[in-house]
C-alpha cells in the first residue's frame, strides 16, 4: 500500500470503530438531544468524509458539479438532514472502502507497466584518460562512443559490442526469460541487463532515439489513446450524472406536489429519501473507473509479455481481427541467409566444397558470401587466396593455395566452359569450381523463423479467418514459404507500393466490423503499417520508421505473439463487456426500486460501492495471462 491508501485506511478504521461505539453507546445511555447526537455522528463522518466534501465544493466551484463526490455529498448530507445519521455514516464510509479497493486495484495493475520504468538506465559508463569510468548522463553520450556495461548494469544506449562475452537478461523487454548469449560484434538494446562479463559497447543511436527511451515513451503515451467503450462511458457519465441529479430533484418535489394538489399528505421526508436513494444508486462509479482499468489491465499484462500496446483503441481494433498480412523477409523469415543445402560433386567432400568457397569469397562483403563464411566456421587464412576478381552478375573467382577457384551463378558455369546441373530446391544456387573442374553448389536461403508455423496455426485456433504473405521476393521463394507455413495466400515481387495496393485491395473485401491487420518489420513496411486497421512491428530488429508507424510493437520478434496478443484483446474486450452489461443492469434495476420506494440506503450502498467492487474485480482479471500464455505458446 501506498503511504495515501495507507492513511484512507486508517481513516476508514477509525471512522467505522467511532459509528459501533457510538451505537452501543446510544443503546445504553438515556436518549440525547437531537444536536448533541448530529454532533457526535458528524465526528466519524468528517474523519471519513471531509475529503469527499471538498471534493464536492470544489466541483462546484469550478462550475463541475456532477461527479460522484457531488452525489455523495447531497446524498449523505440529505440523510442527516432526515435525521438518519448511521445511514448518513454508512454511505460516506463503504464510499470510502470502494474508493481504496479501487485505488489497491489501480496500483495492482499499474506495476505490471510501472515495472518497465526500471528499465530507465541512470547513467552510462565512459572511461576517462586514465582509463577510469565515469558515470555520465545517457542524454550526454555521443553517437560512437564506447561505453563500458558491467555484470548487474542495464545497457543504457543501444550499439554493438567491442569487447566480451556475456548473458543478457532481456525479460523486461521481451517477457522472455531465457538469457541471451552475446559477443564482440552482437548488436545490444538498451534496457537489458548484462548478467555475467564485463562489456564494451560502441553506441549506435543516441539515448533519446534508443529502444528504452521508445519503450518508455509508448507506454506513457497508450492511455491517450482511448478505445470507443472507453469514450462511450465518457460521454455516458456528462450526460447520465446531471440527468439522474434533476431526476432525483424531480423525484424529491414533484410527487409531494401532486399529492397536495390531489389533497393527499405529501409526506415531504419519504420522498426525500427515496431521492437520496436514488442519488446513491446512480453514481457511474462502477464503469467509470473499471472500464480504463480493464483497457489498462490489458496493456499491463501485454506488456509484460513484451507486447507494446500503443493505446487501448488498439486493443480493441486487434480484438476484431480476422485477416493478418505478413511481410516475408524479417517476419515470417529470420532475414539473413543461410546455407541450407551442400550438394558436393564425385570426388569432392562437402569440407572441401565449402572451404572453397568461402576462401574465395573471403574478401566479399555480400550478404551470400557472409553465409557462406558462417557455413565455413572457421577463422580465414587470407594468405591462401590472391587474385581475387568480382565479376558483376555472376560471381567470383580467385587462386585458392595456387588452385583457381570460382563461385557464382550458372553464367558464370557457362563462362568458364562447365556445365552446371539444375536445382530443383528453392533458394539461391552458388556454384563452385576448383582446378577447372565442376566441384558442386550451395543451396542458400532466407530460413524460416522456428516458431511462425505454429504461430500461424495459433491464429487460426484463435479465430483469424485469412492469413496472406506479401513479399518482393520471387513467385518460386514465396511460393515454397507459403506452403510451408500453412499461409491461406501469398503476393510475390512486390514493390512497397504494391504491397500498399494489395493492402487496399484486401481492405475492400473484408467482411463488416472486421479488421485487417499488418505485421512486417523494414522501413518499407511503414506505409503498409500506418494503412492497415491495426499495425504490428518486430521491435528488436525492426527499423524505427517501423515502429514509429505500428500500433502494436512485438519486442522479441516472435510471430507466435501476435496469436497472444490478440487472446489479451479479445479477453480485456470481454471483460469490458461484462462490466458495461452487469453494472448498468443491477444500476436500473435499482434505481426502479428507489423510485417506487422498495430500496432502502443499504440497497443503495450495495448498487454503488457493492457493484463497483464486482466489476473493480472482474477488471483486474485482464492483467493475468499466464494461461493465455500456454495457449498461444508452440
Amino acid at each position: 500500500m501506498t503511504k495515501k491508501q495507507k492513511k484512507s485506511l486508517q481513516q476508514i478504521l477509525i471512522a467505522l470503530a467511532l459509528v459501533i461505539l457510538l451505537k452501543l453507546l446510544l443503546r445504553v445511555l438515556p436518549a440525547l438531544p437531537t444536536p448533541v447526537e448530529l454532533l457526535l455522528y458528524l465526528i466519524p463522518y468528517f474523519v471519513v468524509g471531509k475529503d469527499v466534501l471538498r471534493k464536492a465544493i470544489k466541483g462546484i466551484k469550478n462550475r463541475q458539479p456532477f461527479d460522484e463526490c457531488f452525489l455523495m455529498a447531497v446524498a449523505t448530507v440529505g440523510a442527516f438532514a432526515l435525521g438518519d445519521y448511521v445511514e448518513g455514516c454508512a454511505v460516506i464510509l463503504f464510499y470510502q472502502i470502494g474508493e481504496l479497493f479501487q485505488s489497491v486495484a489501480v496500483g495492482k495493475s499499474r506495476q505490471s507497466i510501472s515495472s518497465l520504468m526500471d528499465i530507465r538506465p541512470d547513467y552510462a559508463n565512459v572511461e576517462d584518460e586514465d582509463g577510469k569510468l565515469e558515470q555520465v548522463d545517457p542524454d550526454d553520450v555521443e553517437v560512437g562512443t564506447v561505453i563500458v556495461v558491467q555484470p548487474g548494469e542495464r545497457v543504457p544506449i543501444d550499439g554493438v559490442i567491442v569487447e566480451g562475452t556475456s548473458a543478457l537478461n532481456t525479460a523486461a523487454l521481451t517477457g522472455e526469460s531465457l538469457p541471451r548469449d552475446v559477443q564482440t560484434g552482437d548488436e545490444v538494446i538498451s534496457g537489458c541487463v548484462n548478467m555475467t562479463g564485463l562489456l564494451k559497447v560502441r553506441t549506435t543511436k543516441e539515448f533519446g532515439e534508443s529502444t528504452v527511451s521508445k519503450i518508455l515513451d509508448l507506454v506513457e503515451n497508450s492511455s491517450m489513446k482511448k478505445a470507443r467503450a472507453e469514450n462511450f462511458i465518457t460521454r455516458f457519465a456528462r450526460v447520465y450524472t446531471p440527468a439522474v441529479c434533476y431526476g432525483a430533484l424531480a423525484l424529491a418535489f414533484l410527487p409531494p406536489i401532486v399529492l397536495l394538489m390531489m389533497g393527499q399528505p405529501a409526506r415531504f421526508g419519504d420522498w426525500i429519501y427515496r431521492a437520496l436513494t436514488f442519488l446513491v444508486i446512480s453514481c457511474p462509479c462502477a464503469l467509470v473507473i473499471s472500464i480504463p482499468l480493464s483497457f489498462f489491465g490489458g496493456i499491463g499484462g501485454a506488456s509484460a509479455c513484451g507486447i507494446l500496446v500503443k493505446g487501448s483503441t488498439y486493443l480493441e481494433e486487434l480484438a476484431r481481427t480476422g485477416i493478418v498480412v505478413f511481410d516475408k523477409t524479417g517476419t515470417l523469415t529470420q532475414g539473413t541467409f543461410k546455407v541450407t543445402g551442400v550438394h558436393p560433386a564425385d570426388g569432392i567432400t562437402d569440407e572441401q566444397l565449402v572451404e572453397a568457397a568461402a576462401l574465395a569469397e573471403s574478401w566479399s562483403k555480400h550478404p551470400i558470401s557472409l553465409s557462406i563464411k558462417a557455413a565455413y566456421g572457421k577463422e580465414i587464412d587470407t594468405s591462401r587466396v590472391t587474385d581475387v576478381e568480382e565479376l558483376g552478375g555472376h560471381g567470383v573467382t580467385a587462386k585458392v593455395d595456387g588452385k583457381p577457384v570460382a563461385a557464382g551463378n550458372a553464367r558464370l558455369m557457362e563462362r568458364l566452359g562447365l556445365s552446371a546441373p539444375a536445382v530443383s530446391e528453392t533458394g539461391t544456387v552458388v556454384h563452385v569450381a576448383i582446378d577447372g573442374r565442376y566441384a558442386g553448389c550451395l543451396l542458400i536461403a532466407d530460413v524460416v523463423k522456428p516458431h511462425s508455423a505454429e504461430a500461424i496455426r495459433a491464429l487460426k485456433a484463435a479465430g483469424v479467418r485469412k492469413t496472406v504473405m506479401l513479399t518482393g521476393d520471387a513467385e518460386p521463394v514465396a511460393k515454397a514459404v507459403s506452403a510451408q507455413l500453412g499461409l491461406d495466400e501469398y503476393h510475390a515481387g512486390l514493390l512497397p507500393g504494391d504491397k500498399v495496393d494489395q493492402i487496399e485491395t484486401l481492405i475492400a473485401a473484408k467482411k463488416s466490423k472486421e479488421n485487417l491487420a499488418f505485421v512486417g518489420d523494414g522501413i518499407n513496411d511503414a506505409p503498409v503499417l500506418s494503412r492497415a486497421d491495426v499495425g504490428i512491428a518486430m521491435g528488436a530488429l525492426g527499423s524505427d520508421a517501423a515502429i514509429e508507424a505500428a500500433d502494436v510493437v512485438l519486442m522479441d520478434d516472435d510471430p507466435a505473439k501476435i496469436a497472444l496478443a490478440m487472446r489479451i484483446a479479445r479477453r480485456t474486450l470481454r471483460i469490458v463487456y461484462e462490466n458495461i452489461v452487469f453494472a448498468l443492469a443491477v444500476k436500473f434495476a435499482c434505481l426502479l426500486l428507489g423510485a417506487i420506494g422498495m430500496a432502502s440506503m443499504w440497497t443503495a450502498i450495495f448498487a454503488d460501492v457493492g457493484v463497483m467492487v464486482i466489476a473493480v474485480l472482474n477488471a483486474t482479471r485482464a492483467l493475468y495471462t499466464k494461461d493465455l500464455v500456454k495457449k498461444s505458446q508452440p
